[in-house]
């Protein structure tokens, strides 16, 4: 078996929540000498899962990064988060990796929710492989996993291995299906290689005839081979098997158990001899190695003492400590253990390391020497759920902003913005336990008090029948005083015109220079109308009025033009009215008839749905909602897809809507006002 590789390599373990992929890294790091012991999530003491809040939840949430060797060799490997809600650091860490072990659990009901990210993989043609975790269950089984698995990959899968069973059919180890050897597990020990039991021979020679099946499909030598019946030589299925990974044409797939470290160092062989090296993954991306030293930031990272810190992969040249990059001058050099940072002064390509102090460097961004190159990465998804928060001390809104504007730097899925309608501070992001993380680190690594709730809807109102008011403001105070006479006509107009504003004034009975002040007083008192809400679809017209020659002016027709519209505007039948948005949901198609149970419980209609272009196995599913009934709509469809379903939104129209509904809104403003 070969694979000249050239240079440290990267891999990313990546899989759903609950999958056991933070205990494979740590069995990976524990393997190698890594790491003296091996911790357990349960006991939280592993290298990956360092943060406070990944301890306090015990799962991952945010990226673990280690630098390793592994047989003279130097690895990265990369835990990524399992979450849903954090799926896009773990995009970023795939972005940069040679190779991304996928990690399942054999519950084939399960496979759908790996469904986002073979998309996604497959779609950047990043090589990756399945390692199918949990083994040692009494119920798991390699076949029926894999065949689930198979429907939500479009690369065909390659099973690299078969279960070895005793007579009891309990899983006990695995064969080989290259080397056409089997090894006996051991709890925590090195596996026996045993001799290939008789009662197996079959179905090992079965299984190993698909793999070879598969394989000859993108290599006519080895079909004309198996045409042939000529037995091909072990090199040459391993120089296939290289070949087709590299090139991302097949997906290997492998088992074991983590939590008993079986099936690690068969793992580790693979990623030795088969993935890809730096200068075949930063051709994948684009990069052009003569174009002199670069660096890729993957992830942001504000540690206290520490200041900024800026993980990044070298795809070209030499790092040197106090070189330019990007518009920085770099300011340190580390090779990262988890939360462990070991400083040094130069890095080469294929390492992964972090860079202190760049100040300007952002997450995704290409540093050369000369400044920041363009270059590939996937953009932050749009929020799915968001709070309006709000600092609870006065004092601490600016300190607020900045630490907002740091969590953001770090997983750019999360955003913050102040709504220009309602004047809150909005934190968006992928879902409620994302915002939670977010607040408990603003309280623990900030020391920031803040209270949140939902954010307000931009509900408006309108009028349902017009209005005539004369209006007239006089004032008198000693001096020059204040007088302006307004004759106003309120139009209701159909739904989207907006507002409009016109005068009919005729023989100058207000001043051609007092129609904007008069304009500019209508405009103040509709942003507010009687219901609390912005007024929308409204005609005013001026038509008639007064002036005095000395103490007229354009506040005094401001006024007016304000009382005015007060006066009238509660006699035009105001009602009010709520957003709604047009809503794209993706789900797999088995939870197609689910969406549509949830549209119909929001107040949503259905318009139709259809196969979602590019997804296989998923359907798009169009609708018309309240905006309100999508506060919380992403937890609603997660629970109902195994975590797998999202949706997007535009908004559409709005809508009249009126009794209880409509009270409870306006009761709720008015409160707000107070």
């Amino acid at each position: 078996m070969s694979n000249t590789v050239s240079g440290p390599r990267c891999a990313a373990l990546v899989g759903t929540y609950t999958s056991g992929k933070t205990t494979l890294f740590e069995d990976l790091l524990f393997a190698v000498g890594a790491v003296d012991r091996r911790g357990t999530v349960r006991e939280g003491n592993t290298v990956g899962d360092g943060a406070t809040e990944a301890r306090a939840r015990a799962m991952s949430t945010e990226l673990s990064v280690a630098s390793i060797d592994f047989m003279g060799e130097p690895w990265a490997l990369i835990d990524c988060p399992g979450s849903v809600e954090l799926a896009y650091e773990a995009k970023c860490a795939m972005m940069v990796a040679d190779v991304v072990v996928v990690v399942c659990e054999p519950v084939p009901e399960r496979a759908v929710a790996l469904s986002p990210i073979l998309k996604f993989v497959d779609d950047h043609k990043i090589p990756h492989l399945l390692y199918i975790n949990k083994m040692d269950q009494a119920e798991a089984s390699v076949r029926a996993t894999f065949e689930a698995l198979q429907t939500v990959s479009s690369r065909p899968l390659v099973l690299r291995e078969i279960p070895l069973r005793d007579e009891t059919g309990k899983i006990t180890g695995l064969i080989d299906l290259v080397s056409e050897r089997a090894w006996r597990w051991n709890p925590h020990k090195p596996s026996d290689l045993i001799s290939l039991p008789e009662r197996l021979k079959q179905d090992e020679s079965t299984s190993r005839s698909k793999m070879l099946e598969s394989l000859a499909d993108f290599d006519d030598t080895l079909m004309g081979e198996l045409l042939e019946d000529t037995v091909p030589s072990t090199d040459e299925i391993y120089a296939n098997l290289v070949r087709d990974l590299q090139q991302d044409l097949i997906v290997p797939v492998f088992f074991g158990s983590a939590e008993q470290e079986n099936g690690i160092t068969r793992l580790w062989k693979a990623l030795r001899h088969e993935a890809p090296g730096v200068a075949v993954t930063a051709q994948r991306l684009g990069i052009d190695p003569a174009g002199g030293t670069q660096a890729q930031v993957f992830k942001t990272v504000y540690a206290g003492q520490s200041g900024k810190m800026s993980l990044a992969r070298v795809w070209a040249g030499d790092l040197r400590d106090g070189m330019p990059l990007g518009n920085d001058r770099l300011g340190s050099i580390g090779s990262p253990l988890g939360k462990k940072i070991t400083a040094r002064k130069t890095a080469v390509a294929g390492e992964v390391v972090v860079l202190g102090r760049m100040a300007t460097a952002a997450t995704g961004e290409l540093l050369g020497e000369h400044g920041v190159l363009a270059a590939k990465w996937p953009v932050p998804p749009a929020p799915h759920f968001a709070h309006a928060i709000r600092a609870e001390r006065q004092s601490d809104e600016v300190k607020l902003a900045a630490a907002l504007a740091r969590l953001s730097e770090e997983d750019p899925s999360l955003t913050s913005s102040l709504d220009a309608g309602s004047g809150e501070l909005v934190l968006g992001g992928q879902g409620e336990m994302q915002l939670q993380i977010a607040i408990s680190r603003l309280k623990g690594d900030y020391g920031l008090q803040v209270s949140h709730h939902a954010p307000s809807l931009p509900y408006k109102e309108t009028i349902t029948r017009p209005a005539s008011q004369h209006s007239r403001h006089k004032k008198q105070s000693g001096g020059h005083g204040e007088f302006a006479d307004v004759h106003l006509e309120i139009t209701p107009l159909p739904r989207g015109e907006g507002i409009r504003f016109d005068d009919r004034i005729t023989g100058g009975v207000v001043p051609r220079q007092y129609i904007p002040a008069v304009e500019k007083g209508v405009m103040a008192y509709l942003a507010r109308g009687p219901l609390g809400f912005e007024v929308v679809d409204v005609a005013v017209s001026l038509t008639d009025g007064g002036f005095h020659a000395v103490d007229s002016s354009d506040m005094a027709f401001q006024k007016a033009a304000a009382k005015a519209m007060t006066e009238a505007m509660a006699n035009c039948g105001p009602v009010l009215l709520e957003p709604i948005v047009r809503v794209t949901v993706s789900v797999p198609t088995e939870f197609t008839p689910k969406v549509q149970r949830i549209v119909n419980s929001r107040r949503g209609q259905l318009l139709g749905y259809d196969a979602k272009d590019g997804w296989q196995g998923w359907d798009e599913v169009q609708a018309v909602m309240p905006q309100s009934e999508t506060a919380d709509l992403i937890i609603d469809l997660r629970s109902q897809s195994l975590g797998v379903g999202f949706f997007e939104t535009v908004f559409d129209h709005l809508r009249e809507v009126e009794g209880r509904e409509a009270e409870k809104v306006i009761a709720a403003r008015a409160e707000a006002l107070k």
